[in-house]
Parts: C-alpha cells; structure tokens; sequence
C-alpha cells in the first residue's frame, strides 16, 4: 500500500511539472506585424504637359519612392510604374500605380481624305504653336496654296497667297536628326537674306511629299512634325492640278485640324508608328 501511494505520489509529481512546462515554457505566438494602409489611387491616364501628384499619406512616416525620393507626395510627369514604401515605427505599408501619359496629335481634314501629325517634343516651341493655333480653329478653312509635285505641299497662310501668317515669327528650331524625310512636317519662313537667324512663318507649314524626302532642305527648316497615319491623302493632294506659281487651280482646303491623344501604345496598335524611332 505504501508502495503504491509513493508511486502515486510520484505520477501526481511529475504530471504537474510536465503541465507546469507546457504552461510557462512554451514560447508566445510571434506578434504580427502592423500595417499601414497606403492607397496612390487606380492606373491613370496623364496628358503631356500635365503632372500629377501622388500622395502616399501617413503623415510623419518614412517613405522610399521607386524614383528615389523620400517625400509624402511626389509629382509625375511621365510613363511609369511608381511604388512606395511606407514605415511608421513598427508598422508598414506599400503601393504601386501605373501612369500612363497620352501625347497631343493633330488630325487634319480634307477632301482628298484625313492624316496625322506626331509633333516631336524636341522642338516644344514650333509644336506648342501648332497645338495652339489648332485649338484656336485658325487653319480650319485655310488653304493648300502652294503645291509642287514630288516636292511639297505647303498651307496656312490666312490670306492663301504665301505672304501672310498670324503677325509673328517663331525661333528656329532646327535639330539635327529631325530631316526632311517623306512625311515629315516643317515650317515655311523668309529667306536668309532678310531672315539670317531663319526664324519660322507663325503659320505656314509644309508637308514633304516626295517618297525620296528632299535633304537638301535639312538644316535650313525647321522639321517640327511627322506625318504618322495618312500620307497617301497628302501625296494625293501633291498631284492636283496647279497654275504658274504652284497654287492649286481647285482649292484644297484644310476642313478641319483637331488634337487627339494617344497612348505611346496606342499609336503602335492602332498605326504601327512607334515614338521612339528616328525619322
């Protein structure tokens, strides 16, 4: 009996030490860890010329941009993923948004069928003005008045005789690179001898017309745009009937100059023309 109740004595013993380890000697669950709730907003679209500001919130956090920066807000100007790392003690939080930015083209209207002019940004002052007189409707009714075949096709002249313009000159812009390939969109001016710093018309544009391009002219004009989508509207144009100073005998008018914006993408999908090539 004494034997037994030591046995005893000694089970009850060591059940209680085997409950006491499993009690106080087992480690905590691991805490976890905070987050914060960091939003930039859903994938959007930005018109060139634009910016946006992207707020990662939780003011008096650390943040980490993708761009490098280390602001609660940063501004956005171009293409692009940007993300953010947010930290506030211990706890943390990220996001990510994707910008997409959609360039200004111009759709011009004609009788002889519609095309569109990529205007390169490396000449902002000549693409400005072109965008700006194009919102304004200024060449919408304007003529062609001056075509030459395997040459050129030049237009808007308010007065459709090759001496007007708006009442300015813009500074040359010529770059080298941007020439005077078929296709490509440049500015009418004055010559040297009364034009030696070869400002541009403020209105008078040309279109090149001849499948070779005229490289004699690179250097001397400058080349602000590219037509991209309906060259064989403008090759037409380039073979309508003229009188002795190249002034079309039928007027061949501009109906209408728009500005229509598109994604990088968009214009490789829809026109197969890719921004990024040299002309």
């Amino acid at each position: 009996m004494k034997a037994f109740r030591f046995i005893l004595s000694v089970f009850i013993s060591l059940a209680l030490v085997f409950a006491s380890c499993s009690k106080d000697d087992s480690p905590d669950d691991d805490p976890q860890p905070q987050t914060l709730t960091v939003d930039l907003g859903e994938d959007r679209n930005l018109l060139e010329g634009a910016t946006i500001i992207l707020d990662a919130g939780n003011p008096g956090s650390t943040y980490v941009w993708s761009t490098g920066e280390t602001t609660q807000t940063i501004t956005v100007d171009t293409t692009g993923e940007y993300s953010v790392i947010v930290t506030k003690g211990d706890a943390n939080g990220s996001d990510a948004v994707v910008i997409t930015l959609e360039y200004k083209t111009i759709k011009v209207e004609t009788d002889f069928g519609d095309f569109r002019i990529w205007l390169y940004p490396e000449t902002p002052l000549h693409k400005q003005n072109f965008i700006d007189l194009s919102e304004q409707d200024f060449y919408n009714g304007l003529i062609y008045h001056r075509v030459v075949y395997d040459f050129v096709v030049q237009g808007g002249d308010p007065e459709g005789t090759g001496y007007g313009g708006p009442g300015y000159n813009i500074p040359a812009e010529i770059i080298p690179g941007l020439n005077h390939v078929y296709g490509a969109v440049g500015m009418a001016r004055w010559p040297d001898n009364v034009n030696p710093d070869k400002e541009s018309n403020g209105s008078q544009y040309y279109i090149v017309c001849d499948p070779d391009g005229e490289s004699f002219l690179d250097g001397n004009y400058t080349v602000f745009g590219f037509v991209f989508s309906g060259i064989e509207a403008v090759f037409d144009i380039s073979q309508v009937a003229v009188d002795s100073v190249s002034k079309p005998l039928e007027d061949v008018v501009m109906n209408q100059l728009t500005i229509q914006n598109y994604s990088a993408q968009d214009l490789k999908d829809l026109f197969s023309f890719d921004i990024s090539e040299k002309r």
